[in-house]
This record gives structure tokens, sequence and C-alpha cells, in this order.
């Protein structure tokens, strides 16, 4: 739209000031391109007005909300993962392993005979039991079990959402 037709329809709208309004006025009365476009876009003005604008039946508007929502139930939620999420949960993991692995070995007992290389002496059996019944008693403590409960829980939630997605997408 070029800077003549904006004036003029701004002085059919009445959307012009005082002062706008009479040098457009001014302009219609001299100017010949200026009173064409001007008897155009009357013309045109008092057509708008005169038409009858049609309402969509009920029908139809129930049928483009149905497709805007049927469109959108298709479209999968997108989620993202944070990554430093995982990060934390794997730290986590690895540090309770590492911790675990090194109460049991810093409770074994290193030294069952001579510290001698040549002398070679086979563990008595009650040694052997008394240390197995010292490492039995790490595997009993309620740590160690809410911690194996924890996983296998997390293990458990795993497994059902590999299977969800391998029946949902066909795999």
């Amino acid at each position: 739209m070029n800077s003549i037709e904006e004036k003029l329809w701004n002085y059919i709208d009445g959307s012009c000031t005082l002062q706008e309004r009479q040098a457009i006025a001014m302009l219609i009365e001299q100017d010949e391109v200026y009173r064409k476009k001007y008897d155009e876009l009357l013309t045109l003005n008092q057509e708008f007005s005169t038409m009858e604008v049609d309402e969509p039946s009920m029908a139809f508007t129930y049928n483009v909300m149905e497709a805007i929502r049927t469109e959108k139930a298709m479209q999968p939620l997108k989620s993202a993962i944070n990554k430093r999420i995982i990060l934390s949960i794997a730290a986590f993991f690895i540090l309770t392993i590492s911790v675990l692995v090194v109460m049991i070995l810093s409770k074994v007992n290193w030294h069952w005979g001579n510290s001698s290389a040549l002398d070679v002496t086979v563990p008595v059996p009650t040694q052997i039991a008394a240390n197995v019944t010292h490492v039995n008693s790490f595997f009993s403590g309620p740590l160690l079990k809410g911690f194996l409960f924890f996983d296998i829980v997390i293990g458990l939630f795993l497994l059902d959402n590999y299977f969800r997605k391998k029946h949902l997408y066909g795999r």
C-alpha cells in the first residue's frame, strides 16, 4: 500500500488529525490522482459496509477445533533429558559402589600366615570360616539391604520402560 492510499484510508476512516484532514481534503479538491483514488477507495469502503458476512456453521467450527486437537494429540511429547541429572545419578552409583568395595576390602584380613615369601601356609579352616562370617556381616546390614532394594526397584522400572517401548513401537 502506498502513502496516497494510506492517507486516504485514514481520511475515510476518520483516524487522522484535523490538520491532516484539512490537507487531504485540499489535495482531493486540487489533485486529479488523489480524487480518482479517493472515489475508488470510497466506493470500496461502501461495498464493505453493505457486505453481509456469513458466520460459519457450528459443525464447521467444531470440526476445525477437533482437527486441531487431534493434530496436537498425534504429536509426541518432547522431553529434554538433562545431562547433569544423568551424570549425578551415575556419580551417585559409582560413589556408592566404590564405598562398598573400599569397606569390604578394608575389613578383609590380609595377614593369614607369616609374611615370609618362602613359607607358604595353608589357612586353617577356622580362619576361613571367621573371614567368611566377617564378610557375611556386610551383606546383612540394613544399609546394604536398602541399597539393594533401591537398585532392584530402579532395575524393574527400567526393564518395564524398555518392554513398553518395545511393545509400542513394534521393535
